[in-house]
């Protein structure tokens, strides 16, 4: 008799659990790269991603009320470190889609590999290499960040603009430090300037005092460095100020964190500019600051904008597609083309609403208006910075 009874009450309980289906979280990937070269700017990258998952969490969650879930992972800012990551979070975890990796190599080795085959969206807030743009995707990586292709060009008119008329290159031999070294060369020796030297160096060497003395052969006395300023692009640096190879020194975003300033020290840098995207001025910057300052975040932090408009737009899209990840690449772009009602940062329940009336929205981010072109890749602005205190301030903006 008392199993009889427990079998009434299981059979009751199951059918109150078929009633009351538990709902399950929405998973997407967050790479980061916690180690590798771009570590420092990962506190402030990860945080507005958080911001972005709460903004959707605190405003009923996303399709039926289900929790967005970031699942966290370090890309290394490295291809086989990346492509692990992305395998775990893919076959492991099953995301439906995936934010990052940051650095270019990371991303296209991921992409490449994993992500592409399986049929998995991906939205980069840093990879700015312009080899991303024709990589064969099946329409599948987009960037909330523009291509080095433009910020080389724009560096270099920028450069020739204030007078500097011959530079040595140093750049990083990976796909970043490539693509932005080319794209600033073009323009740069096109519109009338002097390469004087133009040399690739590898990451992690103890040193570079031979490969600077050779660049400083050619008489430029300002050195363009791309790499990244919390491995070998700190001992470039700091080697060639010691040294007396050169006497200014021009970065690219890679370069413009905190390591130089606390390895260097600001009074030794006051030649050192760096140039990096910008975010362009609009409402949908001045909400996202406020919001993002009032909880703990770093507004001048590297990519913070276009972090929290990947995951964001992830959420978005995922919306728009009733959660089919099949649909998820087209559903990215209904969400941000430049038609529909305008949403912006934080705006998640007006967008909510409007989607499940069947109505046009238009994303407007805190980066830009990010309208993806055929490549997946969105217009953007730059701005060169100087070292001031123990931060960066803008010199001018860059055309």
């Amino acid at each position: 008799m008392k199993a009889k009874h427990l079998g009434i009450a299981s059979l009751l309980l199951g059918a109150s659990a078929l009633a009351t289906p538990a709902v399950a979280d929405v998973e997407i990937g967050l790479l980061a790269g916690i180690t590798g070269g771009a570590a420092a700017m990962a506190p402030e990258i990860t945080r507005s991603y958080q911001f972005a998952l709460k903004d959707v969490n605190d405003q009923g969650g996303i399709l039926n009320g289900e929790k967005l879930v970031g699942i966290d992972a370090d890309d290394g800012c490295s291809p086989q470190v990346a492509v692990d990551a992305v395998t775990k979070v893919v076959n492991v975890s099953h995301v439906v889609g995936i934010i990052g990796p940051w650095c270019s190599g990371a991303l296209l080795a991921a992409a490449n590999s994993v992500a592409i085959p399986a049929g998995v969206l991906v939205i980069s807030p840093a990879s700015t290499s312009p080899a991303v743009t024709t990589i064969k995707d099946n329409d599948l990586v987009f960037r909330t960040i523009p291509s080095d292709e433009y910020q080389g060009q724009a560096l270099a008119r920028t450069l020739l603009d204030r007078g500097t008329k011959k530079v040595a290159v140093s750049f990083i031999n990976n796909d970043y430090g490539k693509g932005i070294a080319e794209a600033f060369k073009k323009e740069y020796e096109a519109k009338g300037g002097e390469i004087a030297g133009y040399a690739a160096h590898e990451e992690n060497k103890s040193s570079y005092r031979s490969d600077l003395a050779e660049l400083a052969g050619g008489g430029a006395d300002t050195l363009v460095l791309l790499d990244y300023g919390d491995t070998s692009g700190l001992t470039v640096l700091r080697e060639a100020i010691e040294n007396g190879f050169f006497k200014n020194f021009v970065g690219g975003e890679g370069m413009k964190t905190s390591a130089p300033i606390k390895g260097i020290g600001a009074e030794n840098l006051s030649t050192f500019m760096a140039s990096a995207p910008v975010s362009t001025k609009s409402p949908s910057l001045d909400i996202f600051n406020k919001a993002f300052a009032a909880a703990g975040g770093d507004i001048n932090g590297s990519y913070v904008g276009p972090s929290y408009d990947a995951v964001f737009l992830m959420a978005l899209a995922v919306e728009k597609a009733g959660g089919d990840k099949a649909k998820l690449s087209e559903s990215l772009r209904a969400v941000s083309n430049g038609e529909g009602e305008p949403i912006l940062p934080g705006e998640w329940k007006k967008a909510k609403e409007l989607i499940a009336a069947g109505k046009a929205i238009d994303y407007k981010g805190a980066s830009g208006n990010l309208d993806f072109d055929a490549n997946g890749d969105v217009p953007g602005s730059y701005a060169l910075f100087k070292v001031a205190g123990d931060d960066y301030e803008v010199v001018t903006e860059m055309k």
